[in-house]
């Protein structure tokens, strides 16, 4: 690995090199270590610019969420929350090291206040009251974290021929006695594991459940 130029090193090629790191390995196998290994450079000279992992962990964050667009302003408020929610499901599928990222350090990060406080926003000019807003927001965070860790595990299963392998086999040997409406629904459950218009079905419902303040 050739070294990174004398007087070079930064804390952006630092963090896009820990996203390159994390996008080929996975955030498992990511480490300080191998992120200086990968800029040729000793493990201390990282410590300049960030004090340990976590702090690395939510640079990457910040940078990847900082590329999420602006709320739209002159749409309805439910279209300003199916558009935050889709942007950031979108990122996370492009970046799958995200969903990593968020799921074991969702409150960290300045980006990711900032685009709480974009959908809250959004909440509480819509006139949901406070605890509303702050209820409805988790929710709907939680839902494009969930479902979008489960669209990637999917594809991952799907690009897998052996997992992909154990998992026919394991629908194909359920009983049709003990499990009659699972086997009846295996052809709509595989088309529902993923993709754009499952997405939209649960926002759609979530969404549906919010009565508009009068």
């Amino acid at each position: 690995m050739a070294r990174t130029p004398r007087n070079t090193l930064s804390a952006e090629l630092i963090v896009r090199t820990a996203l390159e790191l994390m996008e080929a390995k996975g955030t498992e196998q990511f480490s300080l270590r191998g992120v200086a290994a990968e800029l040729g450079v000793g493990p201390m000279a990282l410590y300049t610019y960030f004090r340990n992992k976590d702090e690395l962990y939510d640079a990457v964050r910040d940078h990847l969420m900082g590329l999420l667009p602006d709320v739209p302003r002159d749409v309805p408020w439910p279209d300003q929350v199916r558009a935050v929610c889709g942007s950031l499901r979108i990122l996370m599928l492009q970046h799958p090291c995200l969903a990593q990222v968020l799921a074991s350090r969702p409150l960290a990060g300045h980006e990711t206040a900032r685009v709480a406080e974009g959908l809250l926003g959004v909440l509480r000019s819509a006139g949901f009251d406070p605890e509303t807003a702050a209820r409805t927001h988790t929710t709907l965070f939680t839902y494009v974290l969930g479902a979008v860790t489960w669209e990637i595990q999917m594809a991952a299963e799907r690009r897998d021929p052996e997992a992909w392998r154990r998992l026919r086999t394991t629908m194909e040997s359920l009983s049709a006695r003990e499990f009659p409406t699972v086997v009846e629904l295996a052809p709509e459950l595989a088309r529902t594991t993923g993709g754009d218009e499952q997405f939209d079905y649960g926002l759609d419902l979530l969404l549906a459940g919010l009565r508009t303040p009068s």
